[in-house]
């Protein structure tokens, strides 16, 4: 009897999954596509949501009572809760897969009006949390998340390695065909998005990302005429939006200058997918 349930422990013990916790979509099909079926995946930032303003259900403080892992990747979500997180499992370990980045700034524009000085200047300067939207990025990501695995979990490092491996190719051609869309344009071609989420994708491939609104304001009537003359001087044919903000501004500046409206989310699970659809709408393909 006592071998039997011996047996048993040990098989349990075999078969555990790794109980891990996201903050938001692309991270879950990051670990999940190098954990596999080794790791349970929670997610925090439900679908539809903003991570600026997500707050989580009493249902998803149970997973985070039970996790062994937290992987976090500095969106505001990240630090208003993880403090909190910590405090209900003091045993769950944090891991910040945006570490080994380098953070870039994300423009703000001062909204404000006051005397002597032009409303909507670029005066404000934040580091920006959407590290996750470049090939470039989510190699760093993998590479956080491959690691953690293999410490957490070391008899299966050959596992998660083959899965690694495979997410590495997955990212490279990615890359391929993202540069292969982009290649007709011209250096610095510039993209109009609604809120700023795609600044590291901007840099990695040399464009310029023209942002509606930033701070979660929107522009004022200055900044808005500087974007509808930047449509028409460098003949952009489209203006990218997000299913988690309101695009009313977005679709007034399309109605004005004639271009189409596309969603785009930076919290598409479909990393690769989205990233080629982004690459198209920007080439006006």
């Amino acid at each position: 009897m006592k071998k039997l349930i011996l047996l048993i422990a040990i098989s349990t013990y075999m078969v555990a999954k790794i109980n891990t916790v996201v903050s938001i979509l692309p991270q879950k099909t990051f670990v999940e596509a190098i954990g596999g079926d080794k790791v349970n995946v929670s997610l925090m930032v439900q679908p539809g949501n903003s991570p600026h303003t997500y707050e989580p259900k009493p249902s998803q403080m149970k997973d985070i009572a039970k996790a062994d892992i937290y992987f976090s990747i500095g969106v505001e979500f990240d630090t208003v809760w993880i403090k909190k997180f910590q405090a209900l499992n003091k045993t769950m370990k944090v891991v910040k897969l945006d570490s080994g980045i380098e953070k870039i700034e994300i423009e703000e524009h001062s909204h404000g009006e006051e005397e002597g000085h032009e409303g909507d200047d670029h005066s404000n300067h934040t580091l920006d949390p959407h590290v996750w939207t470049t090939p470039k990025n989510v190699k760093v990501i993998a590479k956080n998340i491959y690691n953690t695995l293999i410490e957490t979990d070391s008899a299966n490092k050959e596992y998660y390695k083959k899965n690694y491996d495979k997410f590495l190719a997955e990212i490279e051609e990615t890359d391929k065909k993202i540069n292969d869309i982009l290649l007709a344009l011209d250096d610095k071609a510039k993209f109009v998005v609604f809120h700023p989420s795609w600044g590291y994708f901007a840099k990695d491939y040399k464009l310029t990302q023209v942002a509606i609104e930033s701070g979660g304001k929107n522009p004022k009537a200055k900044h808005l005429q500087k974007i509808i003359s930047t449509i028409k001087n460098d003949y952009i044919e489209v203006v990218i939006t997000a299913p988690e903000f309101n695009d009313t501004t977005a679709k007034m500046i399309a109605d004005a200058t004639g271009i189409k409206v596309i969603k785009v989310s930076p919290l598409n699970p479909q990393w690769s997918k989205n990233l080629i659809n982004l690459s198209n709408a920007i080439a006006g393909k």
